[in-house]
């Protein structure tokens, strides 16, 4: 065996051994926090407001709060996100201006959450007077996925092929339609399989709802934008810092953990499905 086969040969094993140890470190991970909090599951704990200081009941103001906060937030940065990604593949001028703002951009991108926690803090809650409500956190929320949306449609508009941009214009079309009748439907599968993945980020975000949206406890289900929520993942930091009984509580955590975590990989599901399904019809 020459040494451009055996240099090969052991590219591939060390990549088989990245790929085991990845797979490997998700069975764990899924391992611990399914073990601890399936018990918990049950169709009570789902339906139910939580009692006695949240030692007992359920979750369900929780589910309905993350349910509406990405939602709301999704609303607000899908067709931001949307029009700004057209604005920056097919009207954007100068050069140096697209550069400055892609820079902005990809810089929201790698913030950390807690930054924007205190950036909704400071501007929504105070500045605007929303106050702790749905409203300022879904705000807050869309302003932390909206460069994700942005890049994911940017990349998607870039990948539509050239020839059917040119024909469209060829054939008498303004660019204009042949943006609503070309290039978007083209690239919705793809824009809409990166969102359907943010969602599954807004709705596991803790820091931005920490100071924006997000209470300790409460039986009420919210009636406006402008009422304060549980949401599943503060839920989980308030049980496991905040918790009087811990005994009580921790496993309560667990169980939220596991429901927070069955919805975000139901909503990657989806993503691949629809990715997959939009694949094979490219294929025919």
């Amino acid at each position: 065996m020459n040494r451009r086969k055996l240099n090969q040969l052991l590219g591939i094993n060390l990549l088989r051994f990245f790929l085991l140890c990845t797979a490997m470190f998700l069975i764990i991970f899924l391992y611990v926090i399914f073990s601890k909090g399936w018990g918990v599951i049950s169709w009570e704990f789902l339906s139910k407001s939580p009692r006695k200081f949240m030692t007992e009941g359920g979750i369900f103001p929780a589910i309905v709060g993350t349910f509406w906060l990405t939602i709301l937030s999704i609303a607000i940065s899908f067709p931001l996100g949307i029009f700004t990604a057209i604005y920056m593949t097919n009207y954007a001028k100068p050069k140096w201006l697209i550069r400055i703002v892609r820079i902005a951009v990809n810089t929201l991108a790698g913030i950390p959450s807690i930054i924007y926690g205190l950036f909704g803090l400071t501007v929504f809650v105070r500045l605007f007077h929303c106050d702790v409500s749905m409203l300022a956190g879904s705000l807050t929320l869309a302003i932390l996925v909206l460069p994700v949306i942005i890049n994911n449609a940017e990349e998607a508009i870039r990948s539509v092929p050239s020839n059917f941009i040119e024909a469209s214009l060829a054939l008498g079309a303004t660019q204009r339609q042949t943006i609503l009748k070309v290039i978007i439907p083209t690239a919705l599968p793809s824009i809409l399989t990166g969102t359907i993945i943010s969602i599954g980020r807004v709705a596991g975000e803790t820091a931005p709802i920490l100071f924006t949206a997000a209470t300790f406890y409460t039986r009420r289900l919210p009636k406006t934008v402008m009422d304060e929520v549980m949401a599943l993942p503060y839920h989980i930091y308030a049980l496991l810092t905040e918790g009087a009984h811990a005994n009580k509580q921790i496993p309560i955590a667990y169980g939220t953990a596991v429901v927070l975590l069955a919805l975000v990989l139901f909503v990657s599901a989806i993503a691949i499905i629809i990715r997959y399904r939009m694949r094979k019809k490219r294929k025919w």
